[in-house]
């Protein structure tokens, strides 16, 4: 909760009143948190619309007015970023410029045995970003267990349905939890793109593209193991109805072969073309 508070406190000493709208222009206003404090900047004059009611929504401004009454929904994405070169899981939320502070997301992170060190919210034009660090708590580093990954990223996305629920329509979780569900679902066969390029001699990049399901990186993940190649490090984008995934693999401390590529896009094509398929029969 110190991170909390002291970004409310940020909050507070950047805006004078609670809530209240005023005109924008073209600008980037940036607030950073962490455990030793907090620090706002602004590239150029920026003012928006806020409110400190609901700490996981930001309130009407006009421009959010005129998309809601034209049915429009911005596209939510959350990335979750392995990268080898830093002790901290990085993840990057963004629904348009609706997002508020993500303070009830942050509570539901540590009640996952997870610590949000450090955090960074931008506002670029109409989107509005919030990437903030996260480790284990009873470590101190980044989680690297696959199972965990997904429960966060399940639980962000939960979190974003509950708050802006007309997010729903927009994520495949909408289905089960959402107040709408979507619309048009993608085509499973036609969404599946799988490539796989070497990094160099020690290393692949494995891109895998998708519909949208729960369970989806655990799954990817375990076909990895299965077949003895190990995952160094991980991108997993969630762009609306859309898994975007990127995963740094190697196979004995060398890139994969191209038989073994081959192998492993067979693999993850039989089963994503497959959501219903027992996992045990590929």
């Amino acid at each position: 909760m110190a991170i909390a508070n002291a970004f409310f406190a940020s909050l507070r000493s950047a805006f004078s009143d609670a809530d209240y709208g005023v005109n924008s222009s073209p600008s980037a206003v940036f607030h950073a948190f962490s455990s030793s404090g907090v620090t706002t900047s602004r590239r150029r004059k920026y003012t928006v619309y806020c409110t400190l009611d609901r700490v996981d929504s930001m309130s009407l401004s006009p421009a959010l007015k005129a998309e809601q009454e034209s049915g429009y929904v911005p596209l939510p994405i959350v990335h979750l970023i392995q990268d080898p070169e830093c002790d901290a899981t990085t993840v990057e939320i963004s629904f348009g410029d609706r997002l508020g502070l993500l303070i009830d997301t942050m509570k539901a992170l540590k009640d996952l045995g997870l610590d949000v060190v450090k955090g960074i919210v931008t506002t670029e034009g109409s989107v509005k970003k919030t990437k903030f660090l996260i480790t284990r708590l009873d470590t101190g580093r980044k989680v690297e267990d696959p199972d965990l990954l997904e429960r966060i990223r399940l639980t962000i996305i939960n979190n974003l349905i509950k708050y802006h629920p007309e997010s729903s329509e927009q994520l495949a979780m909408g289905e089960a939890f959402g107040i709408k569900a979507p619309e048009k679902k993608p085509d499973v066969d036609i969404a599946t793109h799988i490539h796989i390029k070497d990094d160099g001699p020690k290393r692949s990049i494995l891109h895998v593209e998708t519909a949208d399901r729960s369970g989806l990186l655990v799954e990817v993940v375990k076909i990895m193991a299965d077949i003895n190649i190990d995952v160094e490090s991980a991108e997993i984008d969630t762009e609306g109805l859309v898994a975007k995934d990127k995963f740094y693999v190697s196979y004995r401390g060398a890139a994969l072969t191209s038989s073994l590529s081959q192998v492993l896009v067979n693999c993850l094509r039989y089963f994503l073309r497959r959501p219903e398929t027992d996992e045990e029969s590929y």
